[in-house]
């Protein structure tokens, strides 16, 4: 009998509000794709489901998970912990399902720096504008500035973190995104060696969004 070949981990980073959990969800409808959910200990959306779009957990909870040593891995942003736990993952990669993370780059550095003997495709989304972005986050937030205007100061710091990923690219039309996503992981899947890819049009893009 063959052995059954494990699945792989794609991550997706994106600044926030630039369209990460949507590209996820398309992802994740695909055969043999499982979204990776995550706990977080921040107050559920509207339409969000415990269970279904997050574990949400006390404070205190998160932490004991983290003494435990329970994630594989774990931050705090914008004043609330986040964090994927290693033995859910797993059970799905023994499985030969292919796990999505939608996790940010700090969580990234930590599934990358365990080793995991898992194939790991790691994918950083760029909004077109700092102007659309903003009328995301707007839009996404109930039209609140002082949330809209708290997560843009942090925007300069996570797309500076591009570099560290396999793939970069421009979400200016999600169907685009989408298709150019899944031709990266399915060629990055069948080669060993990290894909090559024409940097010059996101290192510019990255100069706009910088000015």
């Amino acid at each position: 009998m063959a052995e059954r070949k494990a699945g792989i981990i794609v991550i997706l980073s994106s600044p926030s509000g630039a369209g990460k959990t949507t590209l996820v969800k398309k992802i994740s409808s695909r055969n043999n794709f499982k979204i990776s959910i995550s706990h977080t200990t921040r107050k559920p959306r509207i339409n969000e489901k415990d269970g279904k779009h997050y574990f949400f957990v006390k404070d205190k909870e998160f932490k004991k998970l983290i003494k435990q040593k329970k994630f594989l891995e774990h931050a705090k942003v914008f004043k609330n912990y986040y964090g994927s736990l290693k033995e859910n993952v797993v059970e799905k990669l023994e499985k030969s399902e292919n796990v999505i993370f939608d996790i940010d780059w700090q969580g990234t550095q930590q599934i990358k720096n365990i080793k995991l003997k898992y194939k790991i495709i790691t994918i950083f989304i760029l909004p077109p504008s700092k102007e659309e972005l903003f009328n995301r986050l707007l839009k996404r937030d109930k039209k609140d500035q002082r949330i809209a205007s708290e997560r843009m100061k942090q925007f300069k710091t996570d797309i500076t973190h591009w570099k560290d990923y396999d793939y970069t690219v421009i979400n200016d039309k999600i169907e685009k995104c989408y298709k150019q996503i899944i031709s990266f992981i399915a060629n990055q899947s069948k080669n060993k060696k990290k894909l090559k890819y024409n940097m010059r049009p996101i290192k510019n893009h990255i100069k706009k969004l910088l000015n």
